[in-house]
Protein backbone atom coordinates (compact mmCIF):
# COMPACT_ATOMS: atom_id res chain seq x y z
CA UNK A 1 0.00 0.00 0.00
CA UNK A 2 2.87 2.35 0.81
CA UNK A 3 4.37 1.71 -2.66
CA UNK A 4 1.09 2.66 -4.34
CA UNK A 5 0.88 5.91 -2.33
CA UNK A 6 4.47 6.79 -3.27
CA UNK A 7 3.78 5.96 -6.92
CA UNK A 8 0.63 8.14 -6.94
CA UNK A 9 2.51 11.00 -5.29
CA UNK A 10 5.28 10.78 -7.90
CA UNK A 11 2.71 10.63 -10.70
CA UNK A 12 0.93 13.70 -9.28
CA UNK A 13 4.17 15.70 -8.99
CA UNK A 14 5.26 14.74 -12.51
CA UNK A 15 1.91 15.56 -14.09
CA UNK A 16 1.87 19.00 -12.46
CA UNK A 17 5.49 19.73 -13.38
CA UNK A 18 4.81 18.91 -17.04
CA UNK A 19 2.01 21.45 -17.39
CA UNK A 20 2.85 24.54 -19.33
CA UNK A 21 2.49 27.71 -17.27
CA UNK A 22 0.62 30.47 -19.07
CA UNK A 23 0.76 33.76 -17.20
CA UNK A 24 -1.17 35.67 -19.86
CA UNK A 25 -4.73 36.69 -19.25
CA UNK A 26 -7.44 35.57 -21.65
CA UNK A 27 -7.59 39.07 -23.18
CA UNK A 28 -3.88 38.83 -24.16
CA UNK A 29 -4.27 35.56 -26.05
CA UNK A 30 -4.53 35.71 -29.80
CA UNK A 31 -4.96 33.28 -32.67
CA UNK A 32 -4.44 33.71 -36.39
CA UNK A 33 -6.85 32.82 -39.16
CA UNK A 34 -6.00 33.84 -42.69
CA UNK A 35 -8.65 34.61 -45.26
CA UNK A 36 -7.88 34.18 -48.91
CA UNK A 37 -10.18 35.56 -51.59
CA UNK A 38 -10.58 33.43 -54.67
CA UNK A 39 -12.14 33.51 -58.10
CA UNK A 40 -12.80 29.74 -57.99
CA UNK A 41 -13.93 28.33 -54.64
CA UNK A 42 -13.78 24.66 -55.68
CA UNK A 43 -10.32 24.95 -57.17
CA UNK A 44 -8.96 26.66 -54.04
CA UNK A 45 -10.62 24.29 -51.57
CA UNK A 46 -9.38 21.32 -53.62
CA UNK A 47 -5.83 22.70 -53.54
CA UNK A 48 -5.76 23.07 -49.75
CA UNK A 49 -7.53 19.75 -49.06
CA UNK A 50 -6.23 17.46 -51.80
CA UNK A 51 -2.72 18.85 -52.32
CA UNK A 52 -1.82 20.05 -48.79
CA UNK A 53 -4.02 17.71 -46.73
CA UNK A 54 -6.20 20.27 -44.94
CA UNK A 55 -9.67 19.16 -43.87
CA UNK A 56 -12.77 21.02 -44.86
CA UNK A 57 -15.39 21.95 -42.30
CA UNK A 58 -18.69 20.38 -43.37
CA UNK A 59 -19.36 17.81 -46.08
CA UNK A 60 -19.91 20.16 -49.03
CA UNK A 61 -18.17 23.38 -50.02
CA UNK A 62 -19.93 26.46 -48.69
CA UNK A 63 -19.65 28.75 -51.71
CA UNK A 64 -19.94 31.87 -49.49
CA UNK A 65 -17.08 31.04 -47.12
CA UNK A 66 -15.24 27.77 -46.54
CA UNK A 67 -12.81 27.23 -43.66
CA UNK A 68 -10.13 24.57 -44.04
CA UNK A 69 -7.99 23.39 -41.15
CA UNK A 70 -4.81 21.45 -40.49
CA UNK A 71 -3.67 21.32 -36.88
CA UNK A 72 -3.79 24.88 -35.53
CA UNK A 73 -3.81 26.47 -38.98
CA UNK A 74 -7.16 27.76 -40.23
CA UNK A 75 -7.58 29.30 -43.67
CA UNK A 76 -10.90 30.84 -44.62
CA UNK A 77 -11.55 30.77 -48.35
CA UNK A 78 -14.07 33.23 -49.73
CA UNK A 79 -15.24 34.32 -53.17
CA UNK A 80 -13.69 37.57 -54.29
CA UNK A 81 -16.87 38.52 -56.15
CA UNK A 82 -18.78 38.75 -52.83
CA UNK A 83 -16.50 41.37 -51.26
CA UNK A 84 -18.16 44.63 -50.29
CA UNK A 85 -17.80 47.55 -52.69
CA UNK A 86 -15.31 49.34 -50.43
CA UNK A 87 -13.27 46.26 -49.42
CA UNK A 88 -9.52 46.73 -49.87
CA UNK A 89 -9.29 43.67 -52.17
CA UNK A 90 -12.33 44.43 -54.32
CA UNK A 91 -10.98 44.10 -57.87
CA UNK A 92 -13.42 46.77 -59.08
CA UNK A 93 -11.60 49.40 -56.98
CA UNK A 94 -8.13 48.73 -58.32
CA UNK A 95 -6.21 46.00 -60.07
CA UNK A 96 -4.67 43.64 -57.56
CA UNK A 97 -1.92 41.11 -57.36
CA UNK A 98 -3.30 38.78 -54.71
CA UNK A 99 -0.79 38.09 -52.01
CA UNK A 100 1.82 40.49 -53.39
CA UNK A 101 4.46 40.99 -50.72
CA UNK A 102 3.10 38.18 -48.53
CA UNK A 103 4.61 34.74 -48.07
CA UNK A 104 2.36 32.23 -46.33
CA UNK A 105 4.66 29.97 -44.32
CA UNK A 106 3.38 26.59 -43.15
CA UNK A 107 5.65 24.75 -40.72
CA UNK A 108 5.39 20.96 -40.80
CA UNK A 109 6.92 18.16 -38.74
CA UNK A 110 7.96 15.99 -41.72
CA UNK A 111 8.90 18.16 -44.69
CA UNK A 112 9.91 15.23 -46.90
CA UNK A 113 6.56 13.50 -46.38
CA UNK A 114 4.62 16.65 -47.28
CA UNK A 115 6.85 17.28 -50.29
CA UNK A 116 6.21 13.74 -51.57
CA UNK A 117 2.47 14.20 -50.95
CA UNK A 118 2.42 17.36 -53.06
CA UNK A 119 4.51 15.75 -55.81
CA UNK A 120 2.16 12.73 -55.87
CA UNK A 121 -0.83 15.05 -56.30
CA UNK A 122 0.65 16.29 -59.58
CA UNK A 123 0.42 19.93 -58.50
CA UNK A 124 3.16 22.19 -59.89
CA UNK A 125 5.96 22.95 -57.43
CA UNK A 126 7.35 26.48 -57.80
CA UNK A 127 10.69 25.75 -56.08
CA UNK A 128 11.79 22.21 -55.13
CA UNK A 129 12.74 20.96 -51.68
CA UNK A 130 15.92 22.80 -50.74
CA UNK A 131 18.12 22.95 -47.65
CA UNK A 132 18.40 26.65 -46.81
CA UNK A 133 21.46 28.36 -45.30
CA UNK A 134 19.41 29.25 -42.20
CA UNK A 135 19.21 25.54 -41.35
CA UNK A 136 15.72 24.55 -42.51
CA UNK A 137 14.40 22.69 -45.55
CA UNK A 138 11.53 24.08 -47.58
CA UNK A 139 9.75 24.11 -50.90
CA UNK A 140 7.54 26.72 -52.53
CA UNK A 141 4.11 26.61 -54.19
CA UNK A 142 1.76 29.13 -55.74
CA UNK A 143 -1.89 28.34 -55.05
CA UNK A 144 -4.55 28.54 -57.80
CA UNK A 145 -5.17 32.23 -57.06
CA UNK A 146 -1.53 33.29 -56.96
CA UNK A 147 -0.91 33.18 -53.20
CA UNK A 148 2.72 32.24 -52.52
CA UNK A 149 3.31 29.45 -49.98
CA UNK A 150 6.52 28.25 -48.37
CA UNK A 151 6.23 24.83 -46.76
CA UNK A 152 9.07 24.48 -44.27
CA UNK A 153 10.52 22.20 -41.63
CA UNK A 154 10.29 23.35 -38.01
Amino acid sequence: MKDIKIFLLILFVLSNSCRQVDNHSEKDKMTLRMELFTSDMKKSVDFYTKVLGFTMEGTEINMSYQPVRKGNVVIGIGPIRKLSKNHHFNPDLKPINKGYGVEIVLEVADIKEVYEQVKASGYSIHEPLTYQNWGLEDFRLVDPDGYYLRITSK
